[in-house]
């Protein structure tokens, strides 16, 4: 006959084994989790560098007079001396349909 002694050992036992492996399964799934999270941020990271570059960039060029120029051609509409600017406009026969009241 099996004695209680042994029995509450081994229930005790189990009971420890299942306790130690939910944490553990709950725990590869957070890491899981935050592995996903840290992939996510630095997509995200990377994404802002290259906009950061890209206005670096932008910031040196128009600190140059040929950045300057542009500048105020696009911005401004300023233009050299005897320069003649072209205006195109295009009228289109399409007419759109009145709304629905």
């Amino acid at each position: 006959m099996v004695r209680l002694r042994w029995v509450a050992l081994i229930a005790a036992g189990l009971c420890f084994l299942a306790i130690v492996g939910t944490a553990y399964l709950l725990e590869l799934r957070k890491i899981s989790r935050l592995s996903s999270i840290i992939d996510q941020r630095m997509d995200r990271l990377v994404a802002m560098t290259r906009d950061v570059q890209v206005l670096k960039e932008k910031i040196i060029f128009y600190k140059t007079p040929e950045g300057v120029a542009r500048l105020a051609r696009e911005q401004f509409n300023f233009t050299f001396p005897g320069e003649k600017i072209y205006r195109i406009e295009i009228v289109s026969g399409d007419f759109l349909p009145e709304p629905l009241h």
